[in-house]
């Protein structure tokens, strides 16, 4: 697995698009965004006008499990993103049932055979949320990054369309 984590707009899609087709295996792009309202529709249309046309995507805003589960072997999955994705599980789901999710969907992952890159969102970066419901999904995706970044082959931070390679904290102490 390939994790990419960076704040918004920071070209972390762009860079696993670009990883994606270097690696040369049919392409598999897993969506797990909701077109809810019209800007959401409109970002979604935006992302599909950048995607190669021979890219299989499929929709996942809740079953990422599943959908990579029946994505076929060998062929380079991306999933954008894990922060949608985890504000769709939060609406309905506690906390231990998201963590769960999410390590179900590393084990997922490992169990493949073709490379997975997964793009995810930094959002602990910034200020202290004021609602409670900011603080609950703050805390959750850093859970779920710091998860997908331990089980990751590579784990990169995008920032301004750079990437800094990241190193296991337990590498550094």
């Amino acid at each position: 697995m390939i994790f990419l984590v960076g704040g918004a707009r920071s070209g972390k899609s762009s860079l696993a698009g670009s990883l994606a087709t270097t690696i040369g295996a049919p392409v598999i792009y897993i969506a797990t965004a909701r077109a809810d309202d019209h800007e959401m529709t409109q970002r979604i249309e935006e992302h599909r006008r950048h995607r190669p046309e021979d890219w299989e995507v499929v929709e996942a805003p809740i079953d990422l499990e599943n959908a990579l589960r029946s994505s076929p072997d060998g062929d380079t999955v991306v999933v954008d993103c894990v922060t949608l994705w985890i504000s769709n599980l939060m609406v309905e789901r506690d906390d231990d049932t998201v963590v769960g999710m999410v390590d179900s969907v590393i084990a997922a992952i490992v169990s493949r055979s073709g490379e997975t890159i997964v793009v995810s969102n930094e959002v602990g970066s910034g200020v202290v949320p004021v609602h409670p419901v900011g603080r609950r999904f703050r805390d959750l995706q850093g859970r779920a990054n710091q998860r997908l970044a331990k089980a990751a082959g590579a784990a990169y931070l995008v920032v301004a369309g750079k990437a800094i390679r990241l190193e296991a904290a337990d590498d550094v102490v």
